[in-house]
C-alpha cells in the first residue's frame, strides 16, 4: 500500500472491509473506480481517500451528490475531517471557498462547469459521483451522463454506487469512455437482516429458523387458515358486474392490498384479526427492544396520519433526559420561525410527537422540520420515523429496524406490487454499522398475502441500472457551442443509453444468426426436382399479399372504419376529404367528437377557399388521416373574418408543399388493377413447373416457414436499425428544431445569440422559456406577475392535488400567460413534425401562490391545500428559473425583474435549512 493510503487508514476509527481496501489500492495504481455495495456498507470510505489523494497531490477533486442536502452534510463531514480552508461548497445558490482543493456541488453545477469551460477544471483529478445510480433516474439521470462524456480524459471517475445487479455492464461502458475504470462489488451487508412478518402481536421469522432457505410453516399456516374462511369465488376483486375481474388496480394480490382487505372484510376469523395495527407493530418493536425503526408509508398523508395515531395513544418512547435534548434541537432550527409560520405547519402538534419520540419524515414537510428530524434520529433519540419511499434514496438515516406496511406502493398510475429492487433499498436502512449487530426488516400482514411471494420478494436481488438519458435543446446548443455538430453527435453515440442498446443489438444479432440457420434448413427442405421452388413459393406470397391488400382495401369502406378515423384527428390537423362537394384538402377547426356519443363525428373545418363548413356522411365515405398540421388560434371564431383569413395564409403555406389529395373515386381504380395484378400472378403460377410437382403442397410447406421467418427476421432487424441510431437520431431532430427557431446558424453547425441564451436555461420547458424571452411575453410584467408566470413553466402538480379552478393573478399575467401558452403550442407543433416527444404542458396551480408570496404575503395566507414542503420547493424552483433567465444574456429590464423575484421570493421559511 502506498503511503497515502496507510496514513489514510491509520487516521479512522474502524477498520476498512476488504472491497474498500481494493478500491483504494485500484485509485493508488492510477486508475478510476466504479464502487458498488449495499446502503450502510461505507462505499463513501473510497471517495474520502480520493480528497486525500487531491491534497497529496495537488490536484483537485470535485465531490458531487444528486441533491443539495446531501452535499450540504458531505460539505460539513469533508471540512470537519480536512479543515474549512481545504473544502468548499457549490449548490447554485450557496458558494463557499469555491477555489479550495476539494469542492462539494451537485451533479449539475459540475456539468454547467464543463459546459462552459471553466478554469476551475484545469487542475481537476478525481471527481467523486456519489450515489451514481440515479443515472437512471428520469429527470436527473441525463446530467450524470453528460459529466461522464464531457470531463477531460485525465479526470478520474469514482463511482459510488448502491447494489445493481449490471455493475459489470455499467462499469465496462465507463471503461470504454473513460479509460481503466475497474469495477468493485460488495454484496455483503455490514450488518446482517432478519427478515420478519408482524402478524396481530406477533413478530414471526419469515424464513424458518432451521432450514433458512424456506419459509416459515407458521406463516404458511396462517395463510392457509386465513384462506378457509373465505369463499373460493370472493378471493377475486369483483366489477359491478358480480363477474370477477382479471386484472386489478391494486397489485397482483399477492402481497394483499386494498382490494384483498375488501375482500376480507367479514366476522370470520382470521382475515382482518391477522392485520396488526401501527399501535400494535411499534409496541411490538418497543418490547423486542428494535426501536429506532423506520416505518415506510407510501403516502404524504399517511405518514401524517400514522403520527397522529400514535400521538393519540399512550405511547411515550422517549426518557425525559431525551424528551429535553429533543426539545433543545427543536428550539434551536425553530428559533427563525413567526408565530404565523408555526401555525401554518402545525408546529405544536410536531413537537408534542417529536418530544415522544415519534415523526414524520417526507417531502411535504418544511425543510426545517426534516431538518430537525433528522438530527434527532442520527442522534439515536427520536425512536419512530414514519416515511414515504424517498428517504431510502435521501440522506443518511439508518435504523435498527425498517418497517413495510405494504408491499403495494401507487406508482403515479396504479397500485403495483413493489420491486425486488425497491425493497432491497428500503430494507437497506436497517443495522446501524458499529451500533447494531443484526438489522431487522418487518413486513406487515395483510389480508390476503402469500409469504412464499414476500419470500420471494425479499431473497432477490435484481436492481439493474438502465440509462435514461435522452438528448433534450439546453444539451444540444451546449454541446453544439462547445464541440460542434459532428462531434456532438458522435459523443451521443457513445452514452450509455447507446452502450445497453447496442448490447441488446448483439444478442440480436445472435438470435437472427439462428434463425438464418433455420431458414437454409427449410429451403433445403422445400428443394424440388422439377424446378426452382423459391421462385414458385414467391408467386404464391405475392398473390397472397395483394389478397389482402384487396381485402384491406374494401374492408376500408366500411363505417366503422370511418368512424375509428375521425375519432382520431384533432384541431388544426389538415385532411383529404374523400368525396362530395368539399373534395380536397381541408383544416380541421372542431373534430365535432364532443357531446356525439355513440354517433359519427362531424368534424368542422375551413376549405382553402376560407368557407367554413360542417362535414356530412355522404363527405366523408372513406377513412380519413392527417397530412399535415397548421395551429388554430385558442379563440378562432367561424364567423370572424381575420379569424379566418390568418387560419387561410397558414394553410396556403401547409398546401404548397401536400400536392393533390387522393380521394375517393380513386378507391374503384386500385381495387381493379388489384383484380389485374392478380389474375396475372395466378397465370404465372399455372405455367410454373413446380405447380405441377405431386409434392407441391409439401414443399410449400417448407418454402412457406422459410419465408415467415424472413420476414420476421427482416422485422426484427429494421427495428434493431432504428434503435441502433435513436440517440444520434434523436438528437438530429432536436438540432432541426433549433436551427428551424434559429437557434442554430450555419447549417446547424453553430450556436447564434438565441442559441446562447437558451444555454443558460435548463428549465425541462427550456426551448419554450428561451422562445418566450425572445417574443417579449415576459417584458414589462412586474416581480409578482413574472413570478406567477414564471411559475407555470416549473410546476407540475402532483396527482393527489385537489382539481379545483386555478386562473392567473391578474389581467397582465393572464394575457402573458396566453401568449406562453401560444409559444407552446407553436413548439408543440414543430415537435410533432420532427417526430419528438412533447414534454409536458404548463401548469398554472402554482401561480396565485407564487404571485402572493412575490408581493409580501405571510405563509398561512399562500400555503391553502398545499403542504408547506410543497410550497418552499417550488417557490425554490422559480427562483431557480429567474435566476438562469438574468444570467441568460438577456435584457437588462427583464434580468432586473427576475433578479426581483429572487429577492422578494429568497425569504422566511424559503431560505431555512436550505436543500434541494
Amino acid at each position: 500500500m502506498s503511503e497515502t493510503l496507510d496514513r489514510f487508514i491509520a487516521g479512522l476509527s474502524f477498520d476498512l472491509d476488504e472491497y474498500q481496501v481494493k478500491a483504494c489500492q485500484d485509485l493508488d495504481d492510477g486508475a478510476g473506480v466504479l464502487v458498488a455495495a449495499p446502503t450502510g456498507a461505507g462505499k463513501t470510505v473510497v471517495g474520502e481517500y480520493a480528497t486525500d489523494l487531491a491534497l497529496a497531490s495537488g490536484l483537485k477533486c470535485f465531490y458531487t451528490t444528486p441533491i443539495k442536502a446531501l452535499s450540504n452534510q458531505k460539505f460539513h463531514d469533508l471540512a470537519a475531517r480536512h479543515g474549512d480552508d481545504a473544502v468548499g461548497l457549490l449548490t447554485g445558490d450557496v458558494t463557499i471557498n469555491s477555489q479550495a482543493p476539494i469542492v462539494v456541488m451537485t451533479t449539475e453545477v459540475l456539468r454547467n462547469m464543463i459546459y462552459r469551460n471553466s478554469r476551475s477544471l484545469d487542475t481537476l483529478g478525481w471527481v467523486v459521483l456519489d450515489e451514481v445510480h440515479y443515472l437512471a433516474d428520469r429527470f436527473r439521470g441525463p446530467v450524470w451522463e453528460e459529466v461522464i462524456l464531457g470531463l477531460d480524459s485525465r479526470v478520474k471517475i469514482v463511482g459510488l454506487s448502491a447494489t445493481v445487479s449490471n455493475a459489470e455492464e455499467f462499469g465496462e461502458w465507463l471503461d470504454e469512455v473513460r479509460g481503466d475504470v475497474r469495477v468493485v462489488v460488495s454484496e455483503r451487508r455490514p450488518v446482517p437482516l432478519t427478515q420478519h412478518v408482524a402478524v396481530a402481536r406477533h413478530l414471526y421469522d419469515l424464513f424458518d429458523p432451521r432450514r433458512p432457505t424456506e419459509v416459515n410453516p407458521e406463516l404458511v399456516s396462517i395463510a392457509r387458515d386465513e384462506a378457509r374462511f373465505q369463499r373460493d369465488d370472493s378471493r377475486r376483486p369483483r366489477g359491478r358486474s358480480g363477474k370477477g375481474k382479471r386484472h386489478v388496480s391494486y397489485g397482483t394480490g399477492r402481497f394483499g392490498g386494498a382490494a384483498a382487505q375488501r375482500r376480507g372484510r367479514d366476522s370470520r376469523p382470521g382475515g382482518p384479526r391477522n392485520q396488526p395495527s401501527r399501535i400494535q407493530v411499534v409496541r411490538s418493536l418497543h418490547k423486542a427492544n428494535l426501536l429506532p425503526a423506520i416505518v415506510f408509508v407510501f403516502s404524504r398523508s399517511g405518514c401524517d396520519a400514522a403520527v397522529s395515531q400514535l400521538l393519540n395513544s399512550d405511547l411515550v418512547l422517549t426518557s425525559q433526559q431525551e424528551a429535553r435534548q429533543l426539545r433543545r434541537i427543536v428550539q434551536r432550527h425553530g428559533e427563525g420561525l413567526t408565530d404565523e409560520e408555526r401555525r401554518a405547519v402545525g408546529w405544536n402538534h410536531f413537537v408534542a410527537a417529536f418530544e415522544r419520540g415519534i415523526a414524520a419524515h417526507h417531502a411535504g414537510l418544511l425543510p426545517v422540520v426534516k431538518a430537525i428530524v433528522e438530527e434527532g434520529f442520527v442522534a439515536g433519540l427520536l425512536k419512530v420515523v414514519v416515511a414515504t419511499e424517498t428517504l431510502a434514496l435521501g440522506i443518511n438515516m439508518p435504523a435498527r429496524t425498517v418497517v413495510l406496511e405494504k408491499l403495494v406502493k401507487y406508482n403515479g398510475q396504479t397500485h403495483a406490487d413493489i420491486t425486488p429492487g425497491e425493497y432491497t433499498q428500503l430494507t437497506g436502512r436497517a443495522g446501524r454499522r458499529g451500533i447494531d449487530t443484526q438489522g431487522h426488516a418487518v413486513v406487515c400482514w395483510q389480508p390476503g398475502m402469500d409469504p412464499r411471494a414476500v419470500a420471494g420478494l425479499a431473497s432477490r436481488r435484481t436492481y439493474p441500472l438502465n440509462s435514461a438519458f435522452v438528448p433534450t435543446y439546453n444539451m444540444a446548443v451546449n454541446l453544439v457551442g462547445s464541440m460542434g455538430r459532428d462531434k456532438a453527435r458522435d459523443l451521443l453515440e457513445h452514452s450509455f443509453a447507446q452502450f445497453q442498446t447496442d448490447r441488446r443489438l448483439g444478442g440480436s444479432a445472435v438470435r437472427n444468426r439462428q434463425t438464418q440457420a433455420e431458414i437454409d434448413a427449410y429451403i433445403r427442405a422445400a428443394h424440388c426436382e422439377q424446378g426452382n421452388f423459391t421462385e414458385y413459393a414467391r408467386l404464391r406470397e405475392q398473390i397472397r399479399e395483394l389478397e389482402h391488400q384487396q381485402a384491406r382495401l374494401r374492408k376500408a369502406d366500411r363505417p366503422s372504419h370511418v368512424a375509428d378515423s375521425l375519432s382520431r384527428i384533432d384541431p388544426g390537423d389538415v385532411i383529404a376529404v374523400p368525396s362530395g362537394p368539399h373534395a380536397g384538402w381541408v383544416v380541421v377547426i372542431d373534430p365535432g367528437t364532443h357531446g356525439h356519443r355513440g354517433q359519427r363525428p362531424r368534424p368542422l373545418v375551413m376549405t382553402p377557399d376560407r368557407a367554413v363548413v360542417r362535414l356530412s356522411h355522404h363527405d366523408i365515405d372513406a377513412p380519413v388521416a392527417r397530412a399535415a398540421g397548421v395551429k388554430v388560434p385558442r379563440h378562432f371564431h367561424p364567423g370572424n373574418l381575420a379569424d379566418r383569413r390568418n387560419l387561410g395564409k397558414a394553410f396556403d403555406r401547409v398546401l404548397d408543399g401536400l400536392g393533390k389529395p387522393i380521394v375517393q373515386r380513386h378507391r374503384v381504380d386500385a381495387d381493379a388493377e388489384l383484380v389485374g395484378q392478380i389474375a396475372e400472378l395466378r397465370a404465372r403460377m399455372k405455367a410454373h413447373p413446380c405447380h405441377s410437382c405431386p409434392d407441391r403442397e409439401s414443399h410449400a410447406r417448407f418454402a412457406e416457414r422459410a419465408m415467415r421467418l424472413s420476414r420476421r427476421s427482416e422485422r426484427t432487424l429494421a427495428k434493431a436499425r432504428a434503435k441502433a441510431t435513436s440517440i444520434a437520431t434523436q438528437f438530429e431532430r432536436i438540432a432541426l428544431v433549433l436551427e428551424a427557431l434559429g437557434y442554430l446558424g450555419e447549417g446547424g453547425q453553430s450556436v447564434t445569440a438565441a442559441g446562447q441564451m437558451l444555454s443558460g436555461i435548463y428549465s425541462e420547458l427550456d426551448l419554450v422559456t428561451a422562445e418566450a424571452i425572445r417574443r417579449g411575453v415576459f417584458d414589462g410584467l412586474d416581480c409578482p406577475q413574472l413570478a406567477a408566470v414564471l411559475s407555470t413553466i416549473v410546476h407540475e402538480s402532483r396527482p393527489g392535488d385537489r382539481g379545483h379552478l386555478h386562473r392567473m393573478p391578474d389581467a397582465a399575467s393572464e394575457a402573458a400567460e396566453s401568449q406562453l401558452r401560444a409559444v407552446r403550442a407553436e413548439i408543440g407543433l414543430l415537435e410533432r413534425d420532427h417526430r419528438i416527444d412533447r414534454p409536458r404542458d404548463l401548469d398554472i396551480g402554482f401561480a396565485e401562490a407564487s404571485y402572493a408570496w412575490a408581493a409580501g404575503a405571510g405563509l398561512q395566507t399562500v400555503l391553502d391545500d398545499m403542504s408547506a414542503g410543497d410550497f418552499v420547493r417550488r417557490v425554490r424552483q422559480v427562483c431557480d428559473l429567474a435566476g438562469q433567465i438574468a444570467h441568460a444574456g438577456v435584457g437588462e429590464a427583464l434580468a432586473h425583474t427576475c433578479r426581483q423575484v429572487v429577492g422578494a421570493m429568497q425569504r422566511g421559511v424559503v431560505t431555512m435549512d436550505r436543500e434541494d
